[in-house]
């Protein structure tokens, strides 16, 4: 009896060595496991090292998109310098990292088939945002390019019109010029909007191409901005008075995508939500095949 307890206790005994044994094991190998591992990158606990990391990060965006730039043809250089020049402080940080990530965006660079006509998008946000449904509606059947700008108001269009219309390779040569400007002129005094029209579409016309006129989507009311919808309404009735006038074709989507509303725009935006982008893209296609056919 006292035999078979001895030896009990001796194998209890060399059981708990062993255990003992393989957590000696797991400890001495944990700080490895840990070294292993990525170090976690530290979170900003002020505004100053908020501002420092996101200083830091773009600057390494910046680094990146040299290197990518410096590897291009000498067309797609240009490119990106009128896009250097003309997207501003908001669109060109946007722009690298998404040239860099290798993100398909509005400013793609367009090579353009020599058998094809050519069309240039000129209009702010909504036209930017509908640029790539309006290319793959076209695809084969026309060279699609846009402003490199967020075209904004009418001043601008003014100021700047001359660089867009010579800004892809190519320079002025387009079969058709598909234009808008009117979210950005919503405060802009009436009178103002038409004197302006008046001399972008001279512009415009002197390139001899096809030119159309996209009427303003509609916006939301929002009394705190002293935004109104009807703002819209009064600048579009204005710039079809202007397009009428010269024989300028109208592109309505003002009319075309009001009943389809509740779905396609972004609650309380003047945006649109990329099925909205879509159907205004399609819309845009067939206005500019009915131009060039």
């Amino acid at each position: 009896m006292r035999s078979r307890a001895n030896g009990q206790t001796r194998n209890r005994v060399i059981g708990m060595l062993g255990l003992a044994a393989t957590l000696i094991v797991a400890v001495a190998a944990k700080p490895r496991e840990l070294a292993a591992q990525p170090a976690a990158v530290a979170e900003p606990t002020n505004a100053a090292e908020a501002a420092a990391k996101k200083e830091a990060e773009e600057q390494e965006v910046n680094k990146h998109y040299a290197a990518l730039v410096a590897t291009l043809s000498p067309e797609e250089q240009a490119w990106e310098k009128a896009l250097h020049d003309h997207l501003g402080g908001y669109y060109l940080p946007i722009h690298r990292r998404d040239r860099v990530a290798g993100r398909s965006t509005a400013w793609d660079f367009v090579k353009d088939d020599p058998a094809l006509p050519r069309v240039l998008l000129i209009g702010d946000s909504v036209s930017r945002g509908y640029t790539r449904a309006v290319r793959k509606a076209l695809a084969g059947k026309a060279n699609v390019h846009r402003a490199p700008a967020n075209c904004g108001p009418t001043a601008s269009g003014v100021k700047n019109l001359d660089a867009w219309l010579a800004s892809a390779p190519g320079g002025e040569q387009w079969d058709a010029i598909h234009f808008n400007f009117g979210i950005h002129d919503r405060a802009t005094p009436v009178a103002d909007y038409t004197a302006r029209l008046e001399t972008i579409v001279a512009r415009l016309k002197r390139t001899g191409a096809k030119l159309i006129w996209a009427t303003t989507t509609p916006i939301p009311d929002v009394p705190a901005q002293s935004q109104t919808a009807a703002s819209i309404v009064e600048r579009n009735a204005a710039a079809a008075a202007v397009m009428e006038k010269h024989g300028v074709a109208i592109d309505d989507l003002f009319a075309f995508i009001t009943p389809h509303l509740a779905a396609a725009q972004l609650p309380n935006d003047v945006h649109f939500r990329p099925a909205g982008y879509d159907l205004l893209g399609g819309q845009v296609a067939i206005a500019i095949r009915a131009a060039l056919e």
